[in-house]
């Protein structure tokens, strides 16, 4: 059997063992999302740190499969800050500033372990199509990790979104890293759709546990760090569009978002009903129709970032367009104003 396989099941059976406990252990201590505000879509009380049972099962398939390499300490040492985190923010809300800090702070430990954006195609090379980036991989790097991070848990918002789109990302990246090949990257990737999926079916609608912050920035860090190493150093044409590709909506949806807030005088920072999942509520769907039409959007957009890995020129960039295209379309169709009524979910 396939070393990813093996990491993929054992994950996921892991995930989904671990997750009562973690149930459990936030209703002890207290860690329990309660409906304060009308950007929540749930009614009752709901324990958090699902996060943890993630976490718990992605790092022990790594320690067991993976051997030891300076880039897997950072890898797993700053998921670890993060998670650190984002269990006491999930106990006790903790200042933006902080949290953004330390989330810097978790992308050095990053890159000193070597996982950096040192290289990017450049199609207009004649050469080898190549550009260094030099001391710029550093900045840049950081940038892509804390944004991807913060992409995950804006996107948040409903039972099995983040957790849904997160496999789908993960699944997206482990056929690239197949075809760039990159064994390691691909153990990296089923891991974490393993964990992802095994925490699925207790966050599913109507959800028993919440990931919280715990789980949403995790997956968020660890899929920013594997594509960089898995798609972004690719030989494809527009290797860069990959990982953005793949993790396209909530990349749309959160630059959207600093648009939106932006346009109507708002702090980019400051939370809103305006995310994507809202706006389809607001139409009347569902929370689970609403689910699956994300997931939809999210495999379409995997199976973009599959098509260019392929490294056709002409083929890539015309993905890249149409999708590009399509997502600013349907996003401004949306619009930019805060919905003024509020619905009742159908659950």
């Amino acid at each position: 059997m396939e070393r990813y396989i093996i990491a993929f099941l054992a994950a996921l059976t892991v995930s989904f063992i671990t997750t009562p406990f973690i149930k459990k252990l936030a209703l002890k201590i207290g860690a329990i999302d309660v409906p304060k505000d009308d950007r929540r879509v749930h009614d009752k009380p709901i324990p958090r740190l699902g996060g943890l049972a993630i976490y718990i099962a992605f790092v022990a398939v790594i320690l067991a499969l993976v051997p030891y390499s300076p880039k897997m300490f950072g890898i797993l040492a700053g998921a670890t800050v993060i998670v650190i985190l984002g269990v006491v923010d999930d106990i006790r809300p903790l200042p933006s500033k902080l949290k953004l800090l330390v989330q810097v702070a978790a992308a050095v430990i990053l890159v000193a372990s070597g996982v950096r954006v040192e290289w990017v195609t450049n199609p207009f090379d004649n050469v080898d199509g190549m550009a260094y980036l030099s001391y710029f991989s550093y900045p840049i790097t950081i940038f892509w990790v804390v944004g991807v991070t913060n992409t995950l848990n804006l996107i948040d918002g409903l039972d099995g979104l983040a957790a849904g789109i997160a496999s789908i990302a993960s699944l997206s990246l482990l056929a690239v890293s197949v075809m760039n090949g990159h064994p390691v990257v691909v153990i990296y990737t089923a891991a974490l759709a393993g964990a992802a999926i095994g925490f699925l079916p207790y966050n599913f609608n109507p959800a028993k546990i919440f990931m919280g912050d715990t789980g949403s920035t995790f997956l968020g860090f660890v899929l920013a760090a594997i594509s960089i190493e898995g798609a972004i150093k690719g030989a494809a044409t527009l290797a860069i569009a990959i990982p953005i590709l793949a993790l396209g909506l909530p990349i749309f949806d959160t630059t959207f978002a600093i648009i939106r807030r932006a346009v109507n005088g708002k702090p980019i920072m400051e939370a809103d009903r305006g995310h994507l999942h809202h706006r389809l509520l607001a139409l009347g769907l569902s929370q689970r129709q609403v689910v699956f039409t994300l997931y939809a959007v999210s495999a379409f957009l995997g199976l973009g970032a599959i098509v260019i890995t392929q490294d056709n020129p002409v083929k890539s960039i015309a993905v890249v367009g149409f999708v590009v295209a399509t997502m600013v379309l349907v996003m401004t169709q949306m619009g930019f104003q805060e919905p003024e009524h509020k619905r009742k979910l159908d659950q």
